[in-house]
């Protein structure tokens, strides 16, 4: 099978109410989609991702009407969130019903549950009038696509098609945050900074994520400790007596490298972020970067750590996550 890349979204829409998978674009990455109250659909999803089924989906809505179909319980703090983010790059993990198929949600009693901003990921919705459980597009723990041509280099023999909405306009995944308590869990960093998310409702918990990975119980995507790698080992420095001794060397900046200590070192091959130092468009930049150091032929990417701020926080969680061992 070899995929078609289309903008025609009711024949997306079509696919998907037949029980098939199609991968569409969304303002964060690109996500591989199938009707989330139909089991076989969702299977195939763990199947071409080769995904562990331990790990639970995120479910796509059109609108918060649909909540009620799917979540016993919609707090004051997820109405808060929701308020505010939605649509947006959030997902929330809230209390569940029957009707949302153990496999989604990896047999936990929460489901995690986004609205997307996307124009083309929203009228998707629309079309089908169903939630739509979507996985980031792109094989198990690999690096995450934020172009329809990114899928079809991993996925393109496995799907029929692919909707292309243009670069993804966030470039890295949601933020999830699980609202099953008093207290909420910021689960994953993602598109929404902490400090966005703490303006909105005050002080939130931090996930330890080691506490569930060493269990196989994640209850949300991107928690395991080994994700969003490229196939060139990565490793991450924060001064130049770091840098391995030998072998070719890629370099994953935020600055360019003359502003920082590193502007003297030797690298075959140069990644910037953003020349300005701007973290929001330094994540619409991080997967692409990625996807061309790991193109590169080198032995090593080299990845300098970003301030521990804003996005910056949430592009060096993916960092950890592809450096991990």
């Amino acid at each position: 099978m070899k995929c078609e890349i289309s903008q025609n979204i009711q024949a997306a829409a079509n696919l998907i109410q037949l029980g098939e998978l199609v991968a569409f674009a969304t303002e964060t990455v690109y996500g591989l989609g199938a009707n989330a109250l139909n089991p076989e659909a969702v299977a195939q999803i763990f199947a071409v991702k080769q995904r562990p089924h331990f790990d639970p989906l995120i479910v796509h809505i059109a609108s918060m009407g649909q909540l009620d179909e799917l979540t016993t319980e919609f707090s004051s703090t997820a109405e808060k969130l929701a308020s505010k983010f939605w649509p947006g790059p959030l997902t929330l993990v809230l209390p569940k019903k029957k009707i949302v198929p153990d496999l989604v949600t990896s047999g936990l009693d929460s489901v995690a549950i986004r609205i997307p901003a996307h124009p083309v990921a929203r009228k998707l919705l629309e079309i089908t009038q169903l939630p739509i459980a979507a996985p980031s597009a792109n094989k198990f723990g690999r690096l995450s696509p934020t172009r329809a041509v990114d899928v079809a280099e991993q996925l393109g023999d496995e799907i029929k098609l692919i909707l292309d909405g243009g670069p993804c306009t966030v470039g890295v995944e949601s933020t999830v945050i699980q609202c099953l308590g008093d207290q909420p869990v910021l689960l994953r960093p993602g598109g929404i900074s902490l400090e966005e998310i703490q303006a909105c409702i005050g002080e939130i918990r931090l996930a330890e994520i080691e506490d569930y990975a060493e269990a196989n119980s994640p209850v949300s995507p991107g928690m395991l400790p080994k994700h969003y790698a490229p196939s060139t080992r990565l490793i991450i420095v924060d001064h130049p007596e770091q840098l391995p001794a030998a072998g070719s060397l890629g370099v994953l900046s935020l600055y360019p490298l003359e502003d920082t200590e590193f502007r003297d070192c030797q690298f075959t091959v140069q990644q910037i972020l953003s020349p300005t130092g701007d973290l929001k468009m330094a994540a619409v930049n991080f997967f692409a970067a990625l996807r061309k150091l790991d193109a590169a032929g080198i032995d090593q990417i080299v990845a300098l750590r970003l301030p521990e701020t804003g996005l910056g926080r949430t592009i060096n969680n993916r960092l950890e996550r592809a450096a991990a061992s």
